[in-house]
């Protein structure tokens, strides 16, 4: 029998910092304003020409550096993202070669928030059965290419940041073994995800698309169709429902209980948000990581970075239970409990 490991992380965002008084001088809003609503105290945003590929191999770069490999040593990418490069072929062939590889698979994923356990899925899934041996899964998004960064998109331009996380993906054979990780407990003990799409147009950008002829008209941008709108009040309502469901969830499949996890890491959108999920699950502030201070909501890459800061600042140890969450656009969202 085999299972999932996280073999190695990496991050990489841009260096451009975005303050709450930068903002400011854009729009209606102040720091004040911005921390109350979401706990952000700056992002990153790219410079002109700087893609979510570019953001993407860096992470990649990074993780392939500290697991001692080569682009060479993998056997399939999945990228998550809401914010491709381009509207077709996907980021992930960009991504491939800007590695430098070829001839491996590529699988693109859209569920915006959920993106990353999306990917974390279907990775484990293809680790598990034997069909890929080491997979690198990816979240990177730019956002502040898509934001309307005046009084009109101020609800979300404030919110959203660029970057990119990534992690190398591999088997271990399932052994005997205990909690504190010794024997080869080891990896992801499974993933849950789910979907609404009742909620579609509750958190979406309606333009470009293809159900528009044209695509994407000046129509569109002057009505505001280019700019993500979201329903704040129901978006903040289900998430801090959904996503301790579905960490109860997790933890029901795995006959644990909410006090065997050590660290808790959810999407991060808003601190708010995070902080209101913390207190449904009632843990306690040292079991749980939060980023979004410094990068604010980076969607598919929110996890992954979340997790490589996690990681490198020695908040998990080896045989600590990592939970993962993540709610967004769609609804789609989803768990996932990892034996580190």
């Amino acid at each position: 029998m085999r299972r999932t490991h996280v073999i190695s992380t990496g991050f990489r965002v841009p260096d451009r910092v975005i303050t709450n008084d930068e903002l400011a001088s854009m729009m209606n809003t102040s720091d004040e304003w911005i921390r109350q609503r979401s706990g952000i105290a700056e992002r990153r945003w790219v410079e002109e020409g700087e893609a979510g590929s570019d953001l993407g191999a860096g992470a990649a770069s990074m993780a392939l550096e500290r697991a001692g490999m080569t682009a060479d040593d993998l056997d399939c990418l999945i990228v998550a993202t809401l914010s491709p490069d381009h509207f077709f072929p996907g980021t992930g062939v960009f991504l491939q070669r800007k590695l430098g590889i070829r001839d491996i698979p590529c699988l693109d994923v859209r569920n915006q928030c959920a993106g990353f356990l999306y990917g974390l899925s279907v990775a484990d899934a293809w680790i598990r059965t034997g069909r890929y041996e080491r997979v690198l899964l990816v979240g990177t998004e730019v956002h502040s290419t898509g934001l309307h960064k005046n009084d009109f998109g101020r609800d979300t331009a404030v919110l959203f940041g660029d970057g990119a996380g990534a992690v190398i993906l591999g088997p271990a054979e399932v052994g005997r073994g205990n909690r504190n990780g010794s024997g080869s407990q080891r990896g992801i003990l499974s993933v849950h995800i789910h979907a609404d799409g009742r909620f579609a147009e509750k958190l979406w950008m309606e333009a470009p698309a293809s159900k528009y002829n044209p695509l994407i008209t000046h129509g569109h941008i002057d009505a505001g169709l280019t700019c993500p709108r979201m329903d704040g009040r129901e978006v903040f309502r289900q998430a801090v429902t959904r996503m301790p469901q579905a960490v109860h969830e997790a933890l029901d499949a795995e006959g644990l209980s909410i006090d065997d996890v050590d660290m808790l890491i959810a999407h991060q959108a808003n601190l708010r948000i995070c902080q209101m999920v913390q207190r449904a699950l009632r843990l306690p502030d040292h079991r749980v990581y939060n980023n979004i201070q410094r990068y604010g909501n980076t969607t598919a890459a929110s996890l992954p970075i979340a997790l490589h800061e996690c990681v490198e600042e020695g908040r998990l140890q080896r045989g600590d239970l990592l939970c993962l969450t993540a709610f967004g656009s769609g609804f789609t969202w989803g768990s996932a409990l990892i034996r580190w």
